[in-house]
């Protein structure tokens, strides 16, 4: 029998009753011997709970509404105040740390059958002789192709202990038999600085799409690199980073400032505030720095930026970023899931607070705020961008600054609509270019063994025809009767990304992306002034 609308109210009654108890939990300004000691409250919560579980005369799962409550609850705080499941904690932690254990490859379920797009640079897979278009068909003796394999199924059974073993059968073209591979699992990085080059012959070139644990360490290795390489202007890519840890936008910013330069404070419920300074020297104090951002720049992006801005040190180029001054901390639940609440607010070194407003609970038109911007067309026009005299700062060298809701460039550069639009948003979202790319680059991958990186960027053109092909590939998997010739060259730009992401990796594919890009040409011509 379906679930009936007479249980409706027990499980309201529960799911206030959780959230009181979870509630009081969550009192932070408490040590933590006071957290969880007994009250009236959590008491009688916790006799409901039992009454429930072995008197009531129908099973309820009371788990699954306690996660409703908490979910619940957090409905009704600030917006980035969120509840992790069990089921997702694993994840949401390996993309923070930086690194998960597996054997190193990304791949494409291709006729349903595992195909090896690309193994990890030096990663296990590599290392054992495993290549790009090779298909992974037995996995210790299990089959591992056909509909039943589930993308998340095909991981579990990669994944496994560091140094443990996996024996894979793998199918490589031209070879009559399958092929032994014996490859251990180690650490694989998820990179967050997914591209380090030079723009020109002095101005370097990183991009950041998160703050994880790692992140300083990459960023630090890839500006040695581009100083080596005679960098001494420095452009930070910054747009599109919703953010992550708070002290590794410290670390990053330390870079840049002298010692005792204040890089942020912070301000929790009780009013205590904490400051942090720039406390080292830093590899790029004299280097001129540029940093782009964009509407959906946030929290520890928006750190990186209000600090360099607020301190006189380099130029924020693009548009206003997204607006988050909330500071969250992850705290267990204790039966393997998160919370991550908000605990303090964070405030720019001239003392303006960069998150936009909100109400508690109304959390549907907070996230409508990009449509908001584009309406009131401040994607396109500066002056349309309206705040509060009240919100205006100014730093110690004069420069005027504002708080209220983001960080607002000192160079703007509208949207680029002919990239911004929906057909092609959806197409890159969607996966089709890649799986085409793939699929192409499959039939014939010995026509690229001899092309180099430098050769591929600067020579190799994607042919009409081959946009055309593309346009049919899309047409006939979405049975859609969608046309590009609006946006032929942009289409040709995607491509050719695409397959220097599967031949040469990400920054291939991120230096093929920013080809004319508005922002990237702009932070050129500013370094060359």
């Amino acid at each position: 029998m379906g679930f009936q609308k007479k249980y409706i109210p027990l499980i309201t009654g529960v799911a206030v009753a959780a959230g009181v108890f979870i509630g009081g939990k969550l009192n932070f300004t408490d040590t933590s011997d006071r957290l969880f000691t007994s009250n009236s409250k959590k008491d009688k919560l916790n006799r409901l709970i039992d009454y429930i579980d072995y008197e009531y005369v129908d099973d309820v799962n009371t788990d699954s509404i306690v996660d409703v409550t908490v979910n619940g609850i957090l409905s009704n705080l600030d917006p980035h105040s969120t509840y992790i499941p069990k089921s997702e904690l694993q994840r949401v932690t390996e993309n923070m740390k930086g690194d998960f254990v597996g054997i190193g490859v990304s791949f494409y379920t291709y006729r349903d059958t595992i195909t090896v797009i690309r193994p990890t640079e030096g990663g296990p897979s590599e290392k054992a002789g495993i290549k790009s278009g090779d298909r992974i068909i037995v996995a210790d003796g299990d089959s591992i192709f056909g509909r039943q394999w589930s993308n998340e199924a095909i991981i579990k059974k990669l994944k496994g202990e560091k140094d443990s073993k996996i024996n894979l059968k793998v199918y490589r073209k031209g070879q009559k038999k399958l092929l032994d591979f014996t490859v251990k699992r180690s650490d694989i990085p998820i990179k967050s600085v997914i591209a380090a080059y030079m723009l020109t012959s002095d101005l370097g070139y990183i991009k950041i799409n998160r703050f994880a644990e790692s992140t300083y360490k990459e960023f630090k290795k890839a500006l040695d690199q581009l100083q080596n390489q005679g960098a001494t202007k420095l452009a930070l890519d910054l747009r599109d980073n919703p953010g992550g840890f708070l002290g590794i936008a410290e670390q990053i910013v330390d870079e840049f400032l002298e010692d005792d330069k204040l890089i942020l404070f912070t301000k929790n419920k009780s009013g205590k505030v904490e400051k942090s300074f720039a406390t080292r020297k830093g590899d790029f104090e004299e280097g001129e720095v540029f940093i782009l951002i964009n509407e959906n720049s946030a929290s520890a992006s928006e750190i990186v930026a209000g600090a360099l801005q607020d301190n006189d040190k380099g130029t924020i180029v693009g548009r206003r970023s997204y607006g988050k001054g909330l500071v969250q901390r992850e705290m267990a639940l204790g039966d393997g899931s998160a919370v991550r609440l908000t605990v303090s607010r964070y405030y720019t070194p001239t003392g303006r607070s960069i998150q936009r407003p909100y109400g508690n609970g109304d959390n549907d038109n907070y996230y409508k705020d990009y449509y908001k911007r584009e309406r009131n067309g401040e994607l396109n026009d500066y002056n349309s961008i309206k705040v509060a005299d009240s919100l205006r700062f100014t730093t110690p060298k004069g420069k005027v600054v504002y708080g209220g809701g983001g960080i607002i460039p000192d160079i703007f550069v509208p949207l680029d609509t002919s990239i911004q639009n929906e057909t092609l948003s959806y197409i890159q979202r969607s996966g089709y270019i890649s799986y085409f790319v793939f699929e192409e680059l499959d039939k014939d991958r010995k026509v690229y063994e001899n092309v180099t990186q430098k050769d591929f960027i600067n020579n190799f053109i994607i042919s009409d025809d081959v946009v055309i092909k593309f346009q049919d590939y899309l047409n006939l998997k979405e049975n859609a009767n969608v046309t590009f010739v609006a946006y032929h060259d942009e289409m040709k730009k995607l491509i050719k990304a695409a397959l220097a992401d599967q031949l040469y990796g990400r920054n291939v594919y991120e230096e093929i992306i920013n080809s004319n890009d508005d922002m990237i040409e702009e932070v050129i011509k500013l370094s060359q002034e």
